[in-house]
C-alpha cells in the first residue's frame, strides 16, 4: 500500500498549464475561489511557512478534487494524505482504528520532514478527530487551514448520494451531516508569521534584550524586574523572558473560545474575514517593548487590516477611547507565571500614556532606534525603521496548553505561558 498520497489517477501536466488550471483556472470557477489558490502573494507567503490544509466534507462534496487543485498548485513542495489510500470508509472512525493510526503515523511523518504545505483529505466531520489533528499541528508547529469545498450541492445528500464513490445512502449522508453543517470556530483568529519572519521578529526582540539589559538607564530600574532583599546589578532579560516564546508568532485578532466567546459568531460570518481566510498579509512593527510582565512587538495596522479588527478590545475600561488598533502586538516573551494576554494589555497602559501627553522620556539610542523609559518598569523602543513581517490571516485551533519556557527562578526550573 502506498502511503500518505490518493489512490485516484494523476496526470502529470506541463507546468505552465498547471499554473493556469490553478490559479486563472480558480477565477472562472466560483468552487475554487480561494486566496491560496488565486492571490500570488497568498502562494508566495505558504511557501514561507509550515500550512496543514485540513479538508472537510461529506463524501462526494468535491474535497478530493480540491486537494489535487491544492497539490497542483503548490507541486514540489506538497504533500497529500488521503483517506481513500487507506480504503477508510467515512462514518465512524471506530471501524478503523487500524488505518487512522496508519494515517496518522504517515501524517506526522510529512510533519517531521517539514514538508511546508501538508493537504489532509477526508470527512473530518467529527469534532474529536479535529482535536487529534489540531494536537499534532501543535507538536510540529504548523498553521492550520480548515478548508470545505464550495460546490453548490455539497450538503444535498440527494446529489450526494449520485456522486459519493462509496454508493452511501441519503441516510447514510445525513448521519455525516450535523458535524459539517456549522463553521468550526478557533480558540482565535490572527496573522501568524511565516518562519523566515518569526525568525527575523525573535532576532530583533533578543538583541532588544540584550541591549536594554546592558543599558545604564536600565540598570537604575532593576527594582521592577528583582523580588527580594538580593542585591542585584544586572538581569539577564532574555532568560527572564524565557529563551523562546511558545507557539508560532503570531497577532491575534478576534479570541472566539471555538464559538463561545460573545461576538464570536457574528465575527467568523463577517464577508472581509470568509474572503480574507489564509490570505496573505504584510505587518508593519513600529516599536518593541518591554514591562516587568511582558515583552513584544507593537503592529501598525494598515487600513485593510484594520477591517479585520475587532471594535471592542482597545478598552481598558468602559470609557476608553483608544484608536482603532491601538492594542495590536505580538506576543515575544512572558515573565513567569504570566500569561500572554497580558502583553495586549500592557500594551493599551502604554497608548493610553502616549495619548495623556506621556510619550517617556528618550535615554538613549540602541542598535535600531531610540529607547524611552515609560516609567513603572516600562520600556519602548521606537525602531527607526519599520520592520515588515508576512503572515497568513487564519484561526488557531488547538487547545491553548501551555508550553514550557525557561524561568528567571534559582536552579533553571520551567515555568509556563500560554499565548493568546
Amino acid at each position: 500500500m502506498s502511503r500518505g498520497f490518493s489512490r485516484k489517477s494523476h496526470t502529470f501536466l506541463p507546468k505552465i498549464f498547471i499554473r493556469k488550471m490553478s490559479s486563472s483556472g480558480a477565477k472562472d470557477k466560483p468552487e475554487l475561489q480561494f486566496p491560496f489558490l488565486q492571490d500570488e502573494e497568498t502562494v508566495a507567503t505558504l511557501q514561507e511557512c509550515k500550512t496543514l490544509f485540513i479538508l472537510r466534507g461529506l463524501p462526494g462534496s468535491g474535497k478530493t478534487t480540491l486537494a489535487q487543485v491544492i497539490v497542483d498548485r503548490y507541486r514540489d513542495s506538497t504533500k497529500m494524505v488521503s483517506a481513500d489510500t487507506y480504503k477508510i470508509t467515512p462514518g465512524a472512525r471506530g471501524a478503523f482504528s487500524e488505518e487512522y493510526k496508519q494515517l496518522d503515523e504517515d501524517l506526522a511523518a510529512c510533519c517531521r520532514r517539514d514538508v511546508r504545505v501538508l493537504v489532509l483529505d477526508d470527512t473530518n466531520h467529527e469534532r474529536e478527530r479535529l482535536e487529534q489533528l489540531f494536537e499534532m499541528a501543535d507538536q510540529f508547529q504548523y498553521q492550520v487551514v480548515l478548508v470545505e469545498p464550495k460546490t453548490a450541492w455539497r450538503l444535498d445528500c440527494a446529489q450526494l448520494k449520485e456522486k459519493n464513490q462509496w454508493q452511501l445512502s441519503a441516510d447514510e449522508l445525513k448521519k455525516l451531516k450535523p458535524g459539517l453543517e456549522k463553521d468550526f470556530l478557533p480558540l482565535y483568529f490572527g496573522w501568524f508569521l511565516t518562519k523566515k519572519s518569526s525568525e527575523n521578529l525573535r532576532k530583533a526582540g533578543l538583541t532588544f534584550l540584550d541591549e536594554l539589559g546592558n543599558h545604564k538607564a536600565f540598570k537604575k530600574e532593576l527594582r521592577h524586574f528583582v523580588s527580594g532583599d538580593e542585591p542585584r546589578e544586572k538581569i539577564e532579560l532574555v532568560t527572564y523572558f524565557g529563551r523562546k516564546p511558545p507557539g508560532v508568532l503570531h497577532c491575534t485578532t478576534k479570541f472566539c473560545d471555538y464559538g463561545k466567546a460573545a461576538g464570536a459568531d457574528e465575527y467568523a460570518q463577517q464577508d472581509v474575514v470568509k474572503k480574507s481566510y489564509c490570505k496573505a498579509f504584510t505587518l508593519t512593527i513600529s516599536a518593541l517593548f518591554v514591562t516587568p510582565k511582558t515583552t513584544g512587538a507593537r503592529v501598525d495596522l494598515s487600513d485593510q487590516e484594520l477591517l479585520l479588527w475587532p471594535n471592542d478590545v482597545d478598552k481598558l475600561s468602559p470609557s476608553d477611547s483608544l484608536p482603532l488598533g491601538s492594542r495590536a502586538h505580538i506576543t515575544l516573551g512572558c515573565a513567569s507565571d504570566v500569561e500572554a494576554v497580558q502583553t495586549g494589555i500592557d500594551l493599551l497602559e502604554i497608548v493610553r500614556q502616549e495619548r495623556a501627553g506621556n510619550p517617556g522620556e528618550e535615554v538613549g539610542e540602541l542598535n535600531r532606534g531610540k529607547l524611552y523609559s515609560l516609567g513603572n518598569g516600562r520600556w519602548m523602543l521606537s525602531l527607526a525603521k519599520k520592520m515588515e513581517v508576512r503572515a497568513i490571516f487564519t484561526g488557531y485551533y488547538g487547545k491553548g496548553k501551555p508550553v514550557p519556557t525557561q524561568s528567571s527562578r534559582k536552579g533553571g526550573a520551567f515555568q509556563s505561558c500560554t499565548i493568546i
